[in-house]
Order: structure tokens, then sequence, then C-alpha cells
């Protein structure tokens, strides 16, 4: 029996439909959650996709964080179910206290939309394991306020403690302190970026494949569990 992964949709969530696609060519089921239900329908991972969740009021993912679905993602995670937050996801991840620090305004106030190449620092997570430490992948990035903010003390833990997952490579985009692009929680089980890794699965529609390993890795993940 295949493993089941469930994705998000909050009002205002752009990405679902595509974050549902790379499950599906993972080949896992996937499964559509939606915000009001406090119900995660028996999944073995959740994605929590990129958009604009509650249309960004108050700050990103300030709201969606209070979602009922939210209760259950939080109370999983904390007993050991895979949890991926992509984009507006990693905010709400932030704001539910599944991962520290905060995700700000880029610096310059730009909204930014391009592809970045990132390295892969962290292959220790439930969502990383088929990648090469060290790898460069190409995965789109798109967002407004993706610039990644903590304390030094708090920095300093997820570097000595391997839990920064990607880094940009090159010229930072945002002004993301230390260059992160994604971080992990300490067990390794729940990963966020800011990077669409959703968005590079093939070729054909996307600047790579290179995002299949996240989906490709919670697998191996769930198999060996």
């Amino acid at each position: 029996m295949s493993a089941r992964i469930g994705v998000i949709t909050f009002p205002g969530t752009l990405d679902d439909v595509d974050a549902l696609r790379a499950v599906r060519r993972s080949g896992a089921e996937a499964v559509e959650l939606w915000h009001a239900d406090a119900d995660l329908k028996g999944v073995d991972a959740v994605v929590v996709p990129g958009g604009f969740s509650y249309g960004d009021y108050l700050r990103a993912g300030a709201i969606a964080r209070f979602a009922p679905v939210m209760g259950k993602v939080v109370d999983g995670a904390r007993k050991g179910l895979p949890v991926l937050g992509i984009c507006n996801g990693f905010q709400v991840l932030c704001e539910a206290g599944l991962l520290p620090g905060a995700l700000t305004r880029n610096e310059g106030l730009h909204f930014i939309c391009r592809d970045e190449w990132l390295t892969v620092e962290s292959v220790g997570t439930a969502w990383t394991s088929r990648y090469e430490p060290g790898a460069q992948i190409l995965i789109p990035l798109k967002s407004g306020e993706g610039r990644y903010q903590a304390s030094p003390q708090v920095l300093d833990e997820l570097e000595g403690e391997g839990r920064v997952v990607f880094r940009y490579s090159g010229a930072n985009p945002n002004g993301s302190q230390r260059a992160i692009a994604g971080i992990a929680s300490a067990d390794g089980r729940v990963v966020g970026l800011m990077p669409h890794p959703e968005h590079a699965t093939e070729p054909l529609t996307g600047p790579s494949d290179d995002g299949m390993g996240l989906f490709l890795s919670v697998l191996d993940t769930l198999v060996s569990a």
C-alpha cells in the first residue's frame, strides 16, 4: 500500500495543486486536506504549500497558524509526523512554533521570482536523504517575505546541530541571515524552505527535476519507519 501524503489548502493557497502533483509523481497517494477540518485523514506525512494563506493579513502565516488543521499538524509533528513547509508553508511552520525564527520582508522590499541554486547542507532529515551532501540543486524562488532571521543563539544552534538544510549558493537573493534557504526541526522530521521544490519535478515544466528529491526522500523515511 502506497504512502499517503496530505497537502493543505488554505484560503489564498496557490501551490497546492503543484504540490499534489509532485506527491503523485513520487509514487505516493496525494490527499487533499482542508484548512477548516481538524482531520488529517490518516496521512503519513503533510505538505504545507505556498501561497498567501488568509491574504497574509497581520503577517505571512500568522492566521493560518490557528487553522483547525494546523492544530492536528502540530500534534502530529510532535509525535514524529514528517512535515514539509514550502514558502508560505515555511512561514506557517515558524508561526506555529514547529521551526524557529521568522521570515520577514526581503532585503530591498522587492518580490523575487527567479530560479535559484541551492546547496544541500543536510541530508539527515526526513525530506533530504536522497541528496548527496553539498549537492547543488536548481529550484524556483518566488516570495516577498523570504528573508530568514533568528537570534544569533538560534542561528548558532541551527549551524551546530546540522539543522541548516538548504543555503543559497552565490548571491544571497533576499538577505536571509547566513544565506539560509531552509531549516529543520531538532528531530529532522519537520523541514521548511522558501524555494519551491514542487515547481522543479521535471525539466518540461521547471528548470530541473531537482525538487523531486524531497518527495522521494520522505517515502524512504516512511518505508524505513
